[in-house]
């Protein structure tokens, strides 16, 4: 009966995986004195994890140890792996703009006591509203007809009280990005490279709603997207491949703003033309 379970405990033990071992100099060293040859020992470093001290005064005694140059390169390189694995680990909410972010458009929060970035969501705008159509009616096609692209809410989920606060686009033109999230079409057309694209304006808020003009129409013809004079300027930055850093031009006063993704038009001509447009915006509110 002993016998039994002994062995069913050493079968047991037999069937539990060992735990991952981790690499450092020492087990580099021994496994070299006793005689294991660079291949096997180089597998062996490619193949677990590891934690290698490969400073200069642990390379030349890694030396004197008796372990061969060959060796102590796959040593080398298995430590800068492990350090650019670890650092291109994303993050949505770091300060540090070259950390890698999830793509889309953030907000630093640099007043915080621990600075972060704030993940701006965007909003479709489906809903178009008309503006001036008495005037365009009485003059007869003459005065302006304005369309405006409207969005819930009195105002903005991202509040800040900067009046020039920096914002970062993330764009990942290698992979899932802003203009290609997860394999589907994350903006309404085409593909987004740069924030020249975007517009920057500020909504009037109506009740529960914030509005801003994306389009006009007359007797001389119809203008989709937002109008030169209603954009706000900005400066951008690429700091890195994909990476702007976005700041506006000058202070912006308290209340709603957005950036604009380019209007889609719809297939209609003339007025119905401008009016059939959706538009992506990244919202938020600047505090008095």
């Amino acid at each position: 009966m002993k016998l039994r379970i002994l062995l069913a405990s050493v079968a047991l033990a037999a069937a539990v995986p060992a735990a991952a071992e981790t690499l450092d100099n020492a087990t580099v060293v021994q496994l070299a004195s006793i005689g294991l040859g660079d291949e096997a020992i180089i597998a062996k470093i490619q193949a677990s994890p590891s934690n290698f001290d490969v400073t200069t005064d642990a390379l030349i005694t890694l030396k004197q140890d008796g372990v061969s140059s060959a060796v102590i390169a796959a040593m080398i390189e298995a430590s800068n792996t492990t350090k650019a694995s670890s650092s291109v680990t994303a993050s949505i909410d770091s300060p540090d703009p070259m950390v890698p972010h999830p793509s889309g458009v953030y907000m630093l929060a640099d007043w915080l006591e621990e600075p972060k970035m704030l993940v701006i969501d965007a909003t479709t705008s489906n809903q178009t509203k008309t503006g001036g159509f008495l005037g365009y009616a009485l003059t007869g096609g003459i005065a302006s007809m304005s369309f405006k692209a409207v969005i819930p809410n009195s105002e903005a989920r991202v509040q800040t009280s900067d009046k020039r606060p920096t914002f970062y686009f993330y764009f990942d033109q290698a992979d899932a990005s802003l203009s290609n999230r997860g394999g589907g079409n994350f903006w309404v057309a085409g593909a987004v490279t740069s924030p020249a694209e975007f517009s920057l304006v500020e909504f009037k808020v109506k009740k529960n709603r914030r509005e801003a003009k994306v389009g006009k129409f007359n007797i001389g013809g119809a203008k989709a997207g937002v109008m030169d004079k209603d954009q706000i300027g900005f400066d951008y930055e690429r700091i890195a491949p994909g990476v702007f850093e976005v700041t506006p031009q000058a202070d912006l006063q308290p209340g709603e703003y957005g950036f604009i993704y380019s209007s889609s038009t719809g297939g209609g001509t003339g007025a119905a033309g401008v009016g059939a447009q959706t538009s992506r915006i990244f919202d938020f509110s600047i505090e008095k």
